[in-house]
C-alpha cells in the first residue's frame, strides 16, 4: 500500500526539498551555542554521497533530502560567521558622521539610515549602520547620498521583552544594523550626494511627490503601495488595516509585482501589436515576457527587495523562463524555487511573519486550484450566462477564505490576533487594489518623469479612500479582532508541517496533516503561560492569573515591553498596582514591604519585596531577604538589589535582570521554574556577552604592578 502512494506521489517529492532546507535553518536557529565551522563540509559531503547514488532513485531521494537540510544548516552559519559582531554603542550623547542610505518618512519626521559611521569617539568606520530619527522641527530634509553630521543618543537593539519572545538583536545582526537612536539636535549635512543610491533616490523622490499630492493617510498608504514604505503611515490607519485584516495589502508582494508585470505584458504585447512587421515575424509572448520581468525587477528593486517580493519575483523569472522554453508551468514548483532563493540569500527571514505568511498563502492559494481545477473548468465551459459572473465570485471567496486560513496560525502566533471579518473585507478591498489603485499607481510612476502624475494620483487616492473606508468599517463591528494567546514556537512547527503536508501532496493521505493543523492550533489551551515576568531593567513586573493581570512599574518603564507583555498573554490591559488596589483581598495583597502573588490553589507563592519610601534627599534603606525568610515561598522578587539570602528560595532581582536579561516565572506545586533570557537563547553571535563586575574590569585594565586598591583610587575604568 505504501509503494502504491509513493508512486503516485512521487512527483511532489522534489516539492520537499525546500521544506528540508527550511527545516535546517530552523534547526541552526533553535540551537543554544553556535556550531563549530565543520559544519560547513556537511553539504558537500552529502552532495558526494548523493552523486554515488544518482543511479539508486530509492536512496537519492533521502540524500537529496539530506543535502537540503545540510544545507539549511550551514547558509546561516556562514551568514553568521561572515557579518561583523554587535557594536559597543556610548551610553551618552555623540557627535554621528555618517552617508544617507534611506529616508523614511514618520508621522513626527523623518528616520534616516546612516553607513559608513564614525563617532566622536571611535577610533574609526563603525562596521554596521545606525538608524536615527531627526527631530520634528529640523529644517534639513536629507537625500540618500548626503554625508551628515548630528548629535545623537544611541541605542543597541533591544533584547526580547520576554524570554521566546521576538529577538530584535537577531534581527537586526542578520540585517546589517548596529543600533538606533534620536537626534538631540540639529542635523548638519557635510557633502551633497555625489553618487547617490540610484532607488533609494528615487523611492525618497516618489514617497515625496505622492505625499504632496495625496496629503494625510490616504497618500501614506499610497506611498506604501507603490514603494513598499509603511513607516509615513498613521496609527490609527494602520490598526484599521490591521483589524480588519487588509494588512497584507499595504506590504508590496505577490499580488502587486503580479499586477504590475501582468499590466507591463499586455502594454508590451499591443506595442508590439501596433508593429505589424515585428508582430508578423516573431512571438509577441518571447518578447513581452522578458520585458514584463525587467519592469518586474526594477519594481523589485524600488521597494527594497522585500521577502514577499523576492518570492514572487524569483516565481516570476522561472514562468518567464518556462514561456520562453515553450514550456508548461508549474506553480507550486515555482513557489519552491522561490523558497530556496529567499533562503539563501536571507536565511534568517525564515522565523519572521513576512516570509511565513506570504509562502503559506500563495501555497494555500496553489494547492486550492489544483484540487478545484477540474470541476471549475466544468463550470467555465457551460453555456448558460450566469456560470461565469457566479464562478467569479466564487473564485473570489475561495481566494478570501484560503489566504486567511492559511495566515491564521501565523498571525496569531506574531501578533496575538484573529481577525473574523478578514474575508468580506478582502472580498470588497483587493479588486479595488487591483483594477483600480495599482493600475493607477503603474500609471503614476511612469508620467512623474513628466510631472503629469497629478490625475492617476487622483485616481489612486479614490480607491485608496476606498480601501480605507473598508478596513474602518469592518475594523468597528463587534469582535473585529480578536485577541488570543499566542502558541507556543513548537505548535507554530507542528502546524506549519501539517499545512505542508495537506498542500504538497494529492493522494488521499494528504488528510492526514488536519490533525496536525488542529493540534498545533489548540495547543496553546493546554500550555501554561508564565506565571510573572520580569523586564531587563526590572523597572516592569506583572503577575498573572485566569482572570486580570497586575503591573508593578517603576519610573522609566518601557511601554512596548509592557504591551509585548500583554499581547502574549492574550490580555488588552493590565491593572496598575498601588497600595489601594492591594489589600487582602486583591490579588496581590501586602504586608508592609511584603506582597504575596499566588495565582492558584495548590501552587507556591511568590514574594514580591518592595523598596521602602523615602522622602525627597533622604537615602532608601536597602531591600533585605530577612523579612521573607520563614515564609512559604517559591521564589523572592524585587525591582532593586536584595540583600542577604533565605534558604532554599531563589532570588530573581536587579541584579538577576542585569546579569542575564528579562525573566520568566512558573509557579507550581513543586517550586519555581525561572527562565531567563539569555537562557533561553544561548550563547549566539546577536546575544551580548554577560555583564562583568566593575572590579574584574577593572582588574584587566590596571597597570602591571599596581594592586586592585590603587587602580580603584588611580579611577581605572568603573562600570
Amino acid at each position: 500500500m505504501l509503494a502504491v502512494i509513493l508512486q503516485q506521489e512521487w512527483r511532489a517529492f522534489p516539492l520537499w526539498l525546500p521544506v528540508g532546507m527550511g527545516a535546517g535553518i530552523v534547526g541552526y536557529f533553535a540551537r543554544s551555542t553556535e556550531p563549530a565551522r565543520a559544519v560547513l563540509l556537511l553539504p558537500p559531503l552529502v552532495a558526494l554521497l548523493l552523486l554515488a547514488l544518482r543511479r539508486h532513485p530509492a536512496w537519492a531521494w533521502p540524500a537529496a533530502l539530506g543535502l537540503m537540510i545540510t544545507t539549511g544548516y550551514a547558509v546561516p552559519a556562514w551568514h553568521a560567521s561572515a557579518l561583523p559582531a554587535p557594536l559597543t554603542l556610548p551610553g551618552r550623547a555623540v557627535i554621528v558622521t555618517g552617508s544617507v542610505e534611506t529616508v523614511q518618512t514618520l508621522p513626527q519626521g523623518l528616520r534616516i539610515t546612516l553607513s559608513g559611521v564614525m563617532l566622536d569617539e571611535g577610533p574609526g568606520t563603525l562596521p554596521r549602520d545606525i538608524r536615527l530619527r531627526l527631530r520634528k522641527d529640523d529644517p534639513l530634509h536629507p537625500s540618500p547620498g548626503d554625508r551628515l553630521r548630528v548629535r545623537a543618543l544611541l541605542r543597541a537593539p533591544s533584547a526580547p521583552a520576554y524570554p521566546g519572545a521576538w529577538d530584535f538583536q537577531r534581527d537586526a545582526y542578520f540585517s546589517g544594523l548596529g543600533g538606533s537612536g534620536f537626534a538631540i539636535g540639529s542635523a548638519e549635512r557635510l557633502q551633497e550626494a555625489d553618487r547617490a543610491p540610484v532607488f533609494a533616490t528615487l523611492r525618497a523622490s516618489m514617497e515625496q511627490r505622492v505625499a504632496t499630492a495625496l496629503p494625510g493617510s490616504v497618500g501614506a498608504i499610497a506611498a506604501a503601495l507603490i514603494t513598499g514604505g509603511q513607516s509615513a503611515i498613521a496609527p490609527d490607519a494602520m490598526a484599521a488595516m490591521r483589524d480588519s485584516g487588509l494588512a497584507h495589502l499595504l506590504s508590496v508582494s505577490g499580488l502587486h509585482i503580479a499586477i504590475v508585470m501582468g499590466l507591463g505584458f499586455g502594454v508590451a504585447r499591443c506595442a508590439i501589436a501596433f508593429w505589424p512587421w515585428l508582430a508578423l515575424r516573431h512571438d509577441g509572448r518571447l518578447l513581452a515576457a522578458p520585458a514584463a520581468l525587467l519592469l518586474g525587477l526594477g519594481y523589485l528593486a524600488l521597494t527594497g527587495f522585500q521577502v514577499p517580493m523576492q518570492r514572487s519575483f524569483a516565481s516570476a523569472a522561472l514562468m518567464t523562463l518556462a514561456v520562453l522554453l515553450g514550456r508548461r508551468v508549474f506553480s507550486m514548483r515555482a513557489l519552491a524555487l522561490g523558497a530556496v532563493a529567499v533562503m539563501l540569500i536571507q536565511p534568517a527571514a525564515v522565523l519572521g511573519p513576512s516570509f511565513q505568511m506570504s509562502f503559506a498563502a500563495v501555497m494555500a492559494l496553489v494547492a486550492g486550484a489544483e484540487a478545484t481545477a477540474g470541476w471549475m473548468t466544468r463550470w467555465r465551459r457551460s453555456a448558460e450566462w450566469w456560470r461565469r459572473p457566479l464562478l467569479i465570485l466564487m473564485g473570489s471567496v475561495l481566494t478570501s477564505v484560503l489566504a486567511t486560513l492559511a495566515t491564521l496560525p501565523f498571525g496569531l502566533f506574531h501578533f496575538g490576533r484573529i481577525q473574523l471579518y478578514g474575508v468580506v473585507a478582502n472580498m470588497l478591498a483587493v479588486p479595488v487594489t487591483s483594477f483600480l489603485i495599482m493600475p493607477a499607481a503603474l500609471a503614476a510612476a511612469a508620467l512623474m518623469p513628466l510631472h503629469l502624475e497629478s490625475w492617476p494620483l487622483a485616481v489612486m487616492g479614490w480607491g485608496v479612500e476606498v480601501v480605507l473606508w473598508v478596513a474602518r468599517t469592518v475594523a468597528s463591528w463587534p469582535g473585529a479582532a480578536l485577541l488570543a494567546r499566542p502558541m507556543p514556537a513548537w505548535a507554530l512547527a507542528l502546524t506549519s508541517f501539517g499545512m505542508i503536508w495537506l498542500c504538497l501532496w494529492r493522494s488521499g493521505w494528504r488528510c492526514l496533516g488536519l490533525p496536525l493543523i488542529a493540534t498545533g492550533l489548540c495547543a496553546s489551551f493546554w500550555t501554561a503561560p508564565p506565571d510573572v515576568l520580569v523586564s531587563a531593567d526590572a523597572r516592569l513586573i506583572a503577575f498573572r492569573t485566569d482572570g486580570a493581570v497586575v503591573l508593578h512599574r517603576a519610573s522609566g518603564a518601557s511601554n512596548f515591553i509592557r504591551d509585548s507583555w500583554l499581547r502574549g498573554w492574550g490580555e488588552d490591559e493590565a491593572e496598575p498596582y498601588s497600595d489601594k488596589t492591594a489589600g487582602d483581598d486583591a490579588l496581590l495583597p501586602c504586608a508592609g514591604l511584603i506582597c504575596r502573588f499566588q495565582p492558584r490553589e495548590g501552587s507556591r507563592a511568590a514574594l514580591l519585596l518592595k523598596p521602602a519610601r523615602t522622602r525627597r534627599g533622604e537615602t532608601a534603606p536597602p531591600v533585605t531577604a530577612a523579612p521573607a525568610c520563614g515564609q512559604e515561598a517559591a521564589v523572592l522578587i524585587s525591582p532593586e538589589p536584595i540583600r542577604g539570602r533565605c534558604e532554599g528560595i531563589p532570588v530573581v532581582d536587579r541584579f538577576s535582570v542585569w546579569r542575564n536579561g528579562s525573566h520568566a516565572i512558573w509557579l507550581e506545586p513543586g517550586g519555581a521554574r525561572i527562565l531567563s533570557d539569555r537562557e533561553w537563547r544561548g550563547d549566539r553571535p546577536w546575544v551580548p556577552r554577560p555583564p562583568r563586575p566593575a572590579w574584574e574590569r577593572r582588574q584587566e585594565n590596571k597597570p602591571l604592578g599596581v594592586s586592585s586598591a590603587e587602580a580603584d583610587r588611580s579611577g581605572a575604568p568603573g562600570p
